[in-house]
């Protein structure tokens, strides 16, 4: 399977603003991590998916042996600058460029999405050591708050058919995969920072959006800085608080 253009395009073409804007993700998955995926020092997982590294810093922190897949050139290459210290590879998530039974885990944050399909868990099972764990991590947007929603209304027209976690189309083909049940953990989270950053670029690193030409991906922006100033928690000049809900998902091969 090829990488969805939406991906391919967007991502490729909004790297730098992705590593910029993307909210980090809260630090009790670390502890999430050691319980339900099994990580500790001497583990080992990889990560799926893995765009310019955000999600990194949380697997580095339960001490497990790290390794990284993006299909995407330009991320991969800001992921590899920014972690040397990872092994990261390029390859798909139907094609993993592992051996048989060589993983401890495979973790996908705010990836799975995109390759949901069952010939992707069947790939993830064979790489799979005897009892691993596949993890699954989301930070989304919290719309009960309306300014969010008001956000979300600005792309959603944009959105044409790309693949979204809100769908809940991921999880059809754990019906039939070879995988435990899924067990499902929730983490409220806030991006705090610049609207600029946590907004805008934050809002322009979306797939969908980043693909866009460049004279309608500048009215997009636009229109944020419109809501930005015409909000009295934006418009103050210093942070603002961006809330998420970071849902996580843990399943063992079976």
């Amino acid at each position: 399977m090829t990488v969805h253009s939406a991906a391919a395009q967007g991502f490729s073409q909004g790297a730098d603003a992705y590593a910029r804007g993307r909210p980090d993700y809260p630090p009790g998955l670390v502890a999430w991590l050691e319980n339900e995926c099994g990580l500790g020092p001497g583990r080992r997982v990889l990560d799926l998916g893995s765009g310019t590294g955000k999600f990194l810093p949380i697997l580095r922190a339960t001490g497990a042996m790290l390794m990284a897949v993006e299909p995407v050139a330009d991320m991969r290459a800001k992921l590899i600058a920014d972690n040397p210290d990872v092994v990261a590879l390029e390859g798909t998530a139907e094609a993993l460029p592992v051996p048989d039974a060589s993983l401890d885990a495979v973790v996908c944050a705010t990836a799975f999405h995109w390759f949901a399909t069952e010939s992707v868990l069947a790939e993830i099972h064979r790489a799979l050591a005897d009892g691993g764990s596949l993890g699954l991590v989301w930070n989304v947007r919290d719309q009960s708050v309306p300014w969010v929603r008001a956000i979300s209304e600005i792309i959603w027209p944009y959105e044409d058919g790309a693949p979204r976690q809100g769908s809940g189309a991921w999880r059809a083909p754990f019906a039939t995969a070879p995988f435990t049940p899924l067990r499902e953990a929730s983490f409220a989270w806030v991006h705090r920072g610049p609207a600029e950053r946590v907004i805008v670029d934050r809002t322009c690193s979306t797939s969908f959006i980043a693909a866009l030409p460049a004279d309608e991906r500048a009215r997009v922006a636009q229109r944020l800085r419109d809501l930005i100033a015409a909000t009295p928690e934006l418009s103050h000049g210093g942070d603002v608080a961006y809330p998420y809900v970071t849902r996580a998902y843990a399943a063992r091969k079976a």
